[in-house]
C-alpha cells in the first residue's frame, strides 16, 4: 500500500535544473571520498544474475524478483538483482583483492514488491562496496571504524554541497553515536522498531544501529535481514550482544523522521552461515554456488555495504520525495497530489 507523507509548508529550495546539477555533483564528489576512505576501486556490476546460484540478495527473504527467460540459454531464468551483497563477495575473490582493499561499484535495481511512498521506489540505485578483512577484523570495533570513515566521507559531501548552493545550510551531527538495537529496546520498551529509531535519530542526529536481524529479548528482530550475507548472530566478547552488521540512520528535518542512508555489517564466516541457516531453516540453501564456495573457503572474509544514491541525494538537496530525485512509476494519485503542494516527481 502506497503512503505519502506531507510536510508542513514545504517549498523545494532547488529548481528542477539546480536538483539535476546538484545529484550530479553529489554523486562524483560522494563515491570519491568513499573509494579514498575505504581503498576501494571501482568495478562493473550486472543487472541481472542467473537463478539458484544463491548469488541474488534476498533481502527480508519476501521479496520478489523479477525475472525474465534467456532465449539463448534454453530459457533458463535470469533474476534481476535486488541488491549485490554476495555478488560482491565473489568478485572480491575473482580479482584476488588484499586484505584492507576492496570494490565498489553502481548497483540498480528493481523491487517490484517495494511499498511506494516519500522514501521507496520501485527504482533502487545505490554504491555497493565489499573490502576484504582478517579474521582478526571481524569484530564490533572495526565496524565501528568503518562506519566513522564512511560517515566522515558523508559530512564533506554535505560541505561540498552546502558551499555550491548557500541556501542549504549545514546540518548533519558532527560525529555519529552507536548504539546496539537491543540497548534502544530497553530505552523505549513500549515503542516499535520504526519509533525507537525516530526518537534515537532525534536525539542524536547520526546513529549507527548495531545488530540488525537476529531476535531481541522482546522475540523479535530490530528489522530483517536474509540469513547468508551479513553476520548478526555472533557474540561480541565486550558487551555480550550479537551482531556484527546495522544501519546507519540520521535525522530528517524535510520529513520530520529517522532516514536510513546505509545498510552494511562484517559479512558471515563458515560458523556464521551454519548457525544462521539453520536458525532460518533455510539449510537447503548450502547446495547454492555462492554457499558452497564460502563453504569451501574459496571466498574471503569481507565487510560491505549499500549506500543510497537517490536517498543520499535527497537529504543533501533538501527534498521530501525521492521522486523529486529520480525518474520512476508512481500512482497517479500520488503525482497529483505531490503537484498540487510543490512536490513535483520527475
Amino acid at each position: 500500500m502506497s503512503y505519502l507523507i506531507k510536510p508542513a509548508n514545504y517549498k523545494p529550495l532547488l529548481d528542477m535544473k539546480q536538483t539535476e546539477l546538484g545529484i550530479k555533483q553529489i554523486k562524483e564528489f560522494f563515491q570519491q571520498n568513499l573509494s579514498s576512505e575505504l581503498r576501494l576501486r571501482r568495478v562493473t556490476a550486472p543487472l541481472f544474475v542467473l537463478k539458484g546460484m544463491g548469488i541474488n540478495d534476498d533481502l527480508s527473504g519476501i521479496e520478489r524478483p523479477v525475472s525474465f527467460p534467456i532465449k539463448d540459454l534454453g530459457e533458463q531464468q535470469a533474476e534481476v538483482v535486488h541488491s549485490l551483497a554476495k555478488w560482491k563477495r565473489v568478485t572480491l575473490a575473482d580479482y584476488e583483492i588484499e586484505p584492507g582493499y576492496g570494490i565498489y561499484t553502481d548497483m540498480n535495481a528493481i523491487r517490484a514488491d517495494e511499498e511506494l511512498g516519500n522514501l521507496h521506489s520501485l527504482y533502487v540505485d545505490q554504491w555497493d562496496w565489499e573490502r576484504v578483512i582478517t579474521p582478526e577484523q571481524r569484530t564490533v570495533e572495526f565496524l565501528k571504524s568503518i562506519v566513522t570513515r564512511i560517515y566522515a566521507a558523508m559530512r564533506r559531501t554535505e560541505y561540498m554541497i552546502c558551499e555550491m548552493y548557500p541556501q542549504i545550510k549545514s546540518f548533519l551531527a558532527h560525529d555519529i553515536q552507536f548504539i546496539h538495537s537491543e540497548e534502544l529496546l530497553q530505552m523505549y520498551p513500549d515503542k516499535t522498531a520504526k519509533e525507537r529509531e525516530n526518537l534515537i535519530a532525534k536525539r542524536y542526529g547520526a546513529v549507527f544501529i548495531i545488530g540488525i536481524g537476529g531476535k531481541l529479548s522482546n522475540g523479535e528482530p530490530h528489522d530483517l535481514r536474509a540469513p547468508d550475507y551479513d553476520d548478526y548472530s555472533t557474540i561480541d566478547p565486550n558487551t555480550g550482544l550479537p551482531g556484527l552488521n546495522g544501519d546507519l540512520v540520521v535525522w530528517n528535518d524535510v520529513l520530520g523522521r529517522a532516514f536510513e542512508l546505509s545498510s552494511m555489517g562484517i559479512r558471515v564466516d563458515k560458523e556464521a552461515l551454519l548457525r544462521q541457516l539453520e536458525e532460518t531453516g533455510k539449510q537447503d540453501r548450502l547446495k547454492l554456488y555462492f554457499h558452497k564456495r564460502l563453504m569451501e573457503d574459496t571466498l574471503p572474509l569481507s565487510i560491505g555495504g549499500g549506500i543510497g544514491q537517490s536517498r543520499l541525494c535527497m537529504l543533501y538537496l533538501k527534498k521530501a520525495h525521492i521522486g523529486e530525485i529520480q525518474a520512476s512509476i508512481w500512482p497517479e494519485d500520488m503525482r497529483k497530489e505531490c503537484a498540487a503542494i510543490g512536490m513535483p516527481l520527475i
